[in-house]
């Protein structure tokens, strides 16, 4: 059996849509937030192998909820990590490309230095660190602008807003992979399977292709969706946030092909599933 922290997320519930080998836990099961509630869960529940696809979500709220981010993000992942290392199970752990600052142009590697800009970006990286330190079998797998049909995300966002205006000011300088839950998901079940039969330990990226603007990306929405709106592209000034967003989000995703066969996919097929279903 496999455990997951996370059960009303996008990638938690593809997980338990794609196997039924997967026991999802929710807040009131394991409140990540609660120091050793996730040590209790994995000890009670005895599992095989342990993903964490819990996490403190909210960007722009991380910046006035420090604590509470950093507890969730950076201290829950370290225990899990501890008590995958006492029981010898794998442990999967979904990260961000919100570890880098942004800056260049070039795909970053998984060895490349990391810079977060703000809180969130900061928790996360904290939680790859307490999760590498565990000594627990794990990947840490950091992925970028996800989307399915479940949940808050940009796609649905976009599908809501385009069905009710003509036009729509979008950021235009900000460059990533948009990806479908569903695949991050498929990713994490074939990197337990990996774990389990001796795969190294280590941290790996996983983006949809091509890499696209935000701008684009709510174009490619709209002409899937067949909905008449029309994109403006604005920059990142003319739509300030309380958090800084990472300009370049492109990930270098080769290493997770060299080390568990999983290729980068292209999210337009994501896109249309999503928007068909």
């Amino acid at each position: 059996m496999i455990l997951v922290f996370g059960k009303t997320g996008q990638v938690a519930r593809e997980l338990a849509t794609l196997s039924g080998d997967v026991t999802c836990l929710d807040r009131a099961q394991a409140d990540l937030s609660v120091p050793g509630a996730c040590d209790a869960a994995i000890r009670a529940a005895r599992p095989d192998a342990v993903i964490n696809a819990g996490a403190f979500t909210d960007v722009d709220g991380a910046e006035t909820q420090v604590a509470l981010a950093t507890r969730i993000n950076g201290a829950a992942p370290g225990e899990m990590g501890r008590a995958c290392a006492d029981l010898d199970i794998p442990l999967v752990q979904i990260s961000t490309d919100y570890v880098f600052d942004g800056s260049g142009h070039a795909p970053r590697l998984p060895e490349d230095p990391t810079g977060p800009l703000g809180v969130y970006g900061a928790s996360k990286l904290e939680g790859e660190t307490a999760v590498s330190d565990s000594g627990c079998r794990h990947a840490i797998l950091r992925t970028s602008w996800v989307f399915s049909a479940h949940g808050e995300n940009f796609v649905k966002t976009m599908l809501r807003l385009g069905a009710e205006r003509e036009l729509l000011r979008v950021v235009a300088d900000q460059i990533g992979g948009p990806t479908p839950a569903s695949v991050i998901a498929a990713a994490c079940l074939t990197m337990v399977q990996g774990l389990r039969v001796g795969a190294p330990s280590g941290i790996h990226h996983l983006s949809g292709r091509p890499d696209i603007s935000w701008a684009g990306f709510a174009r490619a929405v709209f002409d899937v969706a067949g909905l008449d709106c029309k994109v403006e592209d604005i920059t990142t000034a003319d739509w300030p946030t309380p958090a800084v967003r990472p300009a370049n989000s492109r990930l270098d995703c080769t290493s997770l092909m060299a080390v568990f066969g999983i290729a980068r996919p292209d999210w337009r097929d994501g896109l249309r599933a999503v928007i068909k279903s």
